[in-house]
């Protein structure tokens, strides 16, 4: 199962206060996009290796998971 990193409304707010560094929000904000982007590197590369039954079970014809594996990363 992979979980994906995002900032919740009170974390957003804590790191739009004036106390907190521009420095450290850009560097959260930085490392959310990067997990984002890792997890759906990851989590397509893994849909490319499924089996047809095991596609079959989560609802996916090897079609759409082909489709889906060779996405670009970036794109949601």
């Amino acid at each position: 199962m992979t979980q994906t990193l995002t900032l919740s409304h009170d974390t957003v707010a804590i790191l739009n206060q004036r106390s907190t560094p521009f420095a450290a929000v850009l560097a959260v904000k930085f490392a959310v996009f990067v997990t984002k982007m890792a997890s759906r590197r990851h989590t397509r590369k893994a849909l490319a290796q499924l089996e047809p039954w095991q596609l079959a079970d989560v609802g996916l014809t090897p079609r759409q998971a082909h489709d889906e594996s060779i996405r670009v990363f970036w794109k949601a």
